[in-house]
């Protein structure tokens, strides 16, 4: 299978890369629009990185184009090379507003077209562990859920064009669609409804129009209970942090909670004196080879899953700049 990539100014893609060329994939063109992140890029990845548009990527005999350029011009990318009949697979967010989403989604259906996202806490060992517990029924049903997804700000190394006006497209948007789309993976829960909202600036002092902190509370499926938190409010450390992706699933016999940076997930169980550790199980998956199987074998399974998740997200942060 073929795949071209449009746009390296996110340093997200640079292990899509990767993990295209450990898994066979034949690259067959890079493409970045900006001078110094071509540069950049170039020499991180060793890689012949072409200056052009990123629309060129879709102009050549790949399959999949894979998309990372800034978040507010995915949503155009991603729909031209849908347009031009290719398979798309980007890092988050795939796009900035519910219009190109809705675009999205209607060429996906008409051209059959398979979509992916970058939602790597998927595939870490804790998550896998953690699915198979609440699956197995031991804690009983799931009442309420709680995550953290702290980022920090990093001003002055995050690329500058976060701060440019209709780039970003919001810290909601940016940042909690992965523990969205974890809630969903892991039991099947979706937002029915947002009890609130709210996204403000609080930590950008050189950037006021910035909204770096985001919370939201919504119900689930059943009426359970979410509360979220993904601000860009951590220090430096915050990746190495047990605030960093952590969850929690309160049940009817107990209680479940793990984060990205431990393998293990803890249980707390109803009756039982102490907590256990149950160890984190290793998949070899990814998001390639997630979007690959829907190709090869015609199923929207993970295009699915990624365009209701981006969904919720944008959904979220409209209800946050209302």
């Amino acid at each position: 299978m073929k795949i071209a990539f449009a746009g390296f100014r996110h340093g997200h893609i640079d292990s899509l890369y990767r993990q295209a060329g450990e898994l066979g994939l034949e690259i067959v063109k890079c493409v970045e629009e900006v001078e110094s992140d071509r540069v950049n890029a170039s020499e991180r990845l060793s890689a012949n990185i072409l200056l052009g548009a990123y629309e060129s990527a879709a102009d050549t005999d790949a399959d999949i184009v894979a998309v990372g350029c800034a978040y507010g011009d995915r949503g155009r990318v991603v729909i031209d090379a849908l347009k031009k009949g290719k398979h798309v697979l980007s890092d988050k967010p795939l796009c900035t507003s519910l219009d190109e989403l809705n675009e999205i989604e209607r060429l996906c259906k008409e051209k059959n077209l398979k979509v992916g996202l970058m939602l790597d806490l998927r595939y870490i060992p804790a998550v896998v562990t953690a699915k198979n517990i609440l699956a197995d029924g031991r804690l009983g049903e799931i009442k309420n859920v709680s995550f953290t997804g702290q980022h920090c700000l990093s001003y002055g190394k995050r690329p500058s064009w976060y701060f440019e006006k209709g780039m970003h497209g919001g810290t909601i948007n940016d940042i909690a669609i992965h523990g969205i789309d974890l809630l969903y993976h892991l039991a099947g829960l979706s937002i029915t409804q947002v009890d609130g909202v709210r996204t403000w600036n609080s930590y950008a002092d050189r950037e006021p129009d910035f909204k770096d902190s985001a919370v939201f509370m919504a119900r689930l499926n059943d009426g359970i209970q979410l509360l979220a938190d993904v601000s860009y409010c951590g220090p430096s450390q915050v990746f190495s942090m047990p605030t960093y992706w952590n969850f929690k699933f309160w049940c009817k016999k107990g209680m479940l909670t793990f984060c990205v940076c431990e393998n293990d997930v803890t249980v707390y169980e109803e009756g039982k004196p102490v907590c256990y550790k149950v160890e984190g199980t290793y998949v070899p998956d990814n998001c390639i080879t997630d979007l690959v199987g829907d190709i090869n074998n015609d199923k929207t399974a993970f295009t699915d899953s990624v365009l209701r998740s981006t969904r919720s997200a944008l959904e979220l942060q409209k209800k946050a700049e209302q």
